[in-house]
């Protein structure tokens, strides 16, 4: 494999990277390589799920997800979770479980979002970046999934990091 290097952003980086597939063909394929994230299900004791409500320009105004950010160079997805949650919500986790690590879209990126479950949480102090305009959303966990069914929610980490606690809390 060979790597062209297009372009170097503050989020992601663009290649051309030729490889040769399993069935012996070589081709060009564009990739788009990311850092990865962390994203976490905030659950309060009392099944209320807290999101956030933020704007994103790709998706072309305010959409609902968990709180979730990039990961810094080097540094493990547990931490970044912790950090996200207090910056965006204002609360700390007592305790922190991985649910699942996804790829975002194979296809063309590297990204994998590491999702977590937090509970006993306390409160922090939230802290934005100057480019998050979000507000905080709290509500049952039944209601954040009937959102996902009437296409409410359509962010890909949130409804499976809501299904899969959900899943996770039907079963104990």
């Amino acid at each position: 494999m060979t790597s062209k290097n297009i372009y170097n952003g503050r989020v992601i980086t663009l290649n051309i990277d030729t490889v040769t597939l399993p069935n012996g063909l070589t081709v060009d394929l564009e990739m788009v390589r990311h850092p990865g994230a962390a994203a976490i299900v905030p659950l309060k004791e009392d099944g209320t799920v807290i999101l956030i409500k933020q704007f994103r320009h790709a998706a072309g105004g305010f959409i609902y997800e968990i709180p979730a950010g990039k990961l810094h160079p080097g540094e493990d997805p547990r931490d970044c979770a912790l950090r996200e949650l207090e910056e965006e919500i204002g609360y700390r986790a007592g305790t922190l479980e991985l649910i699942s690590s996804i790829f975002t879209a194979p296809g063309f990126t590297d990204e994998v979002i590491h999702v977590y479950k937090a509970t006993g949480m306390t409160q922090g102090r939230q802290q934005l970046d100057r480019d998050e305009v979000l507000e905080i959303v709290e509500l049952p966990l039944a209601d954040a999934l009937a959102m996902i069914r009437a296409g409410t929610i359509r962010d890909a980490k949130t409804m499976v990091g809501l299904q899969s606690v959900y899943l996770g809390e039907a079963t104990r």
